[in-house]
């Protein structure tokens, strides 16, 4: 938090309107309190901000796309002014959006119960993901890989940069059918460590991209059925 500090009193001193955009709430830290105390702080140390934050992952609401624009002003008058903006912002995007979708998390965050009850979910979604990363790392560095793979583990949230080139997703995808962004980004949230799944690919992916390795068909079987497989078991659980 101290550089968090030392950001707010040189933002306060260019007199900059500060921007936070808080889309993974509660999978950074695993405490949705604690992954907000930057924003807050901002406002005890008196700074008008706009924050915007999304609900889609955190309550699982990715159908609904639910999130939210807030804008701390000076006054009653300068907040009557950034609604009329705002009006005019939305009414030609979306005017009159859902509203089930926010109904969920305002019903949820309205009720002390009910949002203990989604600050605890969230951590249980956050360790999970934080083991899924050890995991993953673990499991390449048992299988001989000569990379480092420390940035598996550093990382936050639910997605990883594996370090893979885009030349190395490109031949994942078009020879093995396993797909990331160009960029290497994958998914912690459903990423299923086992040597059968992706950690051979990603071992063997300077080897993929010199040589076109390709799989087995007992391989790509068993990559394609576990991931299936192991939700299941988490449903049933």
């Amino acid at each position: 938090m101290e550089q968090w500090k030392q950001i707010s009193e040189v933002i306060k001193k260019r007199e900059i309107l500060p921007f936070f955009d808080c889309a993974y709430q509660g999978f950074a830290s695993g405490n949705a309190p604690k992954d907000a105390a930057a924003v807050r702080m901002f406002v005890e140390d008196g700074h008008h901000i706009a924050l915007v934050q999304s609900f889609s992952k955190n309550f699982g609401l990715y159908g609904q796309r639910v999130g939210a624009l807030s804008v701390v002003t000076a006054a009653e008058v300068e907040q009557k002014s950034v609604v009329s903006q705002m009006k005019l912002c939305i009414r030609p995007m979306y005017s009159n959006p859902p509203r089930h979708g926010a109904l969920i998390v305002s019903t949820i965050l309205s009720d002390p119960q009910l949002t203990q009850d989604f600050v605890d979910q969230c951590k249980g979604m956050a360790d999970r993901i934080n083991e899924m990363r050890n995991a993953l790392r673990s499991r390449l560095e048992e299988a001989g890989s000569a990379r480092s793979w420390e940035h598996i583990t550093k990382q936050i949230g639910m997605f990883a940069y594996s370090g893979l080139s885009k030349d190395e997703v490109m031949t994942l995808t078009e020879k093995h059918h396993i797909y990331c962004t160009a960029d290497g980004r994958i998914s912690m949230a459903v990423s299923v460590v086992h040597e059968s799944t992706i950690v051979p690919f990603l071992v063997n992916a300077p080897l993929i991209r010199k040589t076109g390795y390709r799989a087995s068909h007992q391989e790509m079987s068993t990559t394609l059925q576990q991931p299936c497989t192991t939700l299941q078991n988490d449903l049933n659980r």
